[in-house]
């Protein structure tokens, strides 16, 4: 019986071990997390607030109890540090409510 040839990756990988999946032409294009805002005050400052807010907004809505894992800003900040550092701007959720209800709500213009 023949061997499998083993199939090239069709996932072009950035700098480091980091895929690139910003779309061209974005705020965010060629910035690393640290760049745009996400570095070490960020990292402690996100822990504070989940300290504070350790449940999950849009899973509270539905009556469920989640935990927060992701720090949220309401309205997209798009590089404007006052907006990103606003607490008010800012809100809990869990990994998969961000990853798929606020990422339609943004794709969808909502926000």
């Amino acid at each position: 019986m023949a061997r499998l040839k083993t199939l090239d990756s069709r996932v072009k990988e950035g700098q480091g071990s980091r895929l690139k999946t910003i779309t061209p032409g974005s705020w965010r294009s060629d910035k690393t997390s640290t760049q745009r805002g996400y570095g070490y005050k960020w990292q402690k400052a996100r822990e504070r607030y989940l300290l504070d807010n350790p449940l999950c907004v849009y899973c509270a809505r539905h009556g469920l109890t989640t935990a927060a894992s992701v720090v949220d800003h309401v309205t997209p900040h798009r590089g404007d540090q006052d907006l990103f550092w606003n607490q008010a701007n800012w809100q809990p959720l869990c990994k998969p409510c961000h990853d798929s209800v606020k990422r339609a709500e943004e794709a969808a213009g909502i926000l």
